[in-house]
């Protein structure tokens, strides 16, 4: 059978330009391509004929022999995988790799792995809890909606008494393997197979509750230990109680993320709490007996004489359990804020003003009937 003139087969002129040629080279081997037309001995052969097309057009020497002599033997372009040139196959490599998932490459053989059993779906939940379910540790009952095994036909997705059989397409593998010869020599693709979907099982009778899928969405509920010392946003992983594989194929898991609410005292950073608490100006200057409020109780705590306002005072183990040690604690951070009364009665500030002049402070009060600075300076 005489060739097709290599300009035809790559549908462009006699003129055309270099990138023209590689244009009209890339849309025939997409159209050609055997992953493409599986079982198409034409296309197969087609997509030969486009790639000795262009090996000859896109060299300048060879482009001008044929333009001469046609197909005459003169030199030899074209056919062989000894005339290929460099670029020609730096581009066939690259529309194989955006076209295909994978191939064993040129002159080689070897296959590609086979696809099992997918395995389930993980899956993601979220509950909140207070914080001092965090403190404590606590138990939630979460409700999931996940797909599981159909019950009638127990995940095979066949009808009750049938079983699903081998595909006849790929011997139940689940792939197919193509090989042709190219200019290049021997090239082999391995992809899912096309009749069985890659499960490498036919389903004459499907199941009628799952429509043959062997999954169905179900309700169901768990158990969630929040553990003590949990921090906001952790996940909680449950292995193997996500969404049931394939054909006996292990289960997903299930992360369940702990959202954790704020507390309106205890501000955290770790495992150490931090808080404020308001003491008088008294207090502050003759020492007191505070209670402070901890996540495990009130407990009573000594400050000295003379405490300064931001003085912290630390409450050790008081603080979040470490999750890794729940018999372990951070500490509790007491900032102590000095309050200033507003309203004070008369012998209240008649005391205060005998306290600062003891102090040798200058202190000016227009109730007391003494004039202030600038009243004097008014005057």
């Amino acid at each position: 059978m005489a060739k097709q003139d290599y300009y035809q087969l790559l549908g462009i002129s006699k003129g055309a330009g270099e990138d023209e040629i590689k244009k009209a080279y890339r849309a025939a081997v997409k159209k050609y391509h055997p992953d493409n037309n599986p079982g198409d001995d034409a296309a197969a052969e087609k997509f030969s004929q486009v790639s000795e097309a262009y090996d000859v057009l896109s060299d300048p020497q060879k482009r001008a022999k044929y333009d001469q002599f046609g197909h005459a033997p003169q030199g030899g372009f074209g056919g062989g995988a000894g005339g290929f040139r460099g670029t020609g196959f730096d581009d066939l490599e690259e529309i194989l790799r955006n076209m295909t998932g994978s191939f064993s490459g040129f002159g080689n053989r070897g296959g590609g792995r086979r696809r099992g059993p997918a395995r389930g779906n993980d899956v993601e939940a979220s509950i909140t809890v207070d914080f001092m379910d965090a403190v404590n540790g606590a138990e939630r009952e979460v409700q999931l909606s996940i797909k599981d095994n159909c019950e009638d036909c127990k995940g095979s997705g066949a009808k009750a008494g049938t079983v699903a059989e081998n595909c006849g397409g790929c011997g139940g593998s689940g792939q197919v393997r193509q090989t042709m010869q190219t200019i290049l020599g021997y090239m082999e693709t391995t992809n899912a197979c096309k009749v069985c979907r890659g499960t490498g099982k036919i389903i004459k009778e499907k199941c009628a509750p799952c429509g043959g899928r062997g999954k169905i969405n179900k309700s169901r509920n768990i158990v969630v230990k929040v553990p003590k010392g949990i921090e906001n946003g952790q996940h909680i992983k449950y292995s193997g109680q996500g969404e049931a594989g394939d054909a006996g194929a292990p289960r997903g898991d299930l992360y369940v993320r702990i959202m954790v609410s704020a507390h309106k005292l205890f501000k955290r950073k770790g495992n150490h709490l931090f808080m404020e608490k308001n003491i008088s100006f008294a207090q502050a200057a003759l020492g007191a007996e505070i209670t402070f409020e901890t996540p495990y109780g009130e407990e009573r705590h000594n400050i000295p004489a003379g405490t300064q306002p931001e003085t912290v005072v630390t409450l050790k183990n008081k603080g979040m359990p470490l999750i890794n040690a729940p018999n372990r604690n951070g500490d509790l951070l007491v900032n102590l804020k000095l309050v200033v009364p507003k309203n004070l009665s008369d012998s209240q500030k008649e005391l205060l003003r005998q306290f600062a002049g003891e102090g040798g402070e200058d202190v000016d009060n227009m109730d007391s009937g003494k004039k202030s600075f600038f009243g004097k300076r008014k005057k």
